[in-house]
């Protein structure tokens, strides 16, 4: 399984080639919840942490504010937000 991809910080003109901007929103209060990736998606965290653990035994993967995030299609994982997420998102 290709992990999931973390990069932290990337510079306003990275976002801008990727586009971000136009990415729709999406928000997540404080929760646990588990989650099947049918396509990959790139999001970009605009608020908020969460830890993030792949089923397959990977390990937590922590994500905060700032981070650009790759998940792979075919991941399952469980979501453990801790601080409400707010991302912008593009499947495919």
């Amino acid at each position: 399984m290709v992990p999931i991809m973390v990069e932290q910080g990337p510079s306003e003109e990275r976002r801008a080639r990727l586009g971000v901007v136009d990415w729709p929103v999406l928000c997540c209060d404080v929760s646990g919840f588990s989650t099947i990736y049918d396509q990959r998606e790139v999001c970009y965290l605009l608020e908020g942490e969460a830890l993030v653990t792949p089923d397959d035994d990977g390990a937590p993967i922590e994500i905060a504010s700032g981070d650009l995030v790759v998940f792979p299609a075919g991941l399952t994982c469980r979501w453990e937000v801790l601080t409400p997420i707010r991302k912008q998102y593009r499947l495919g």
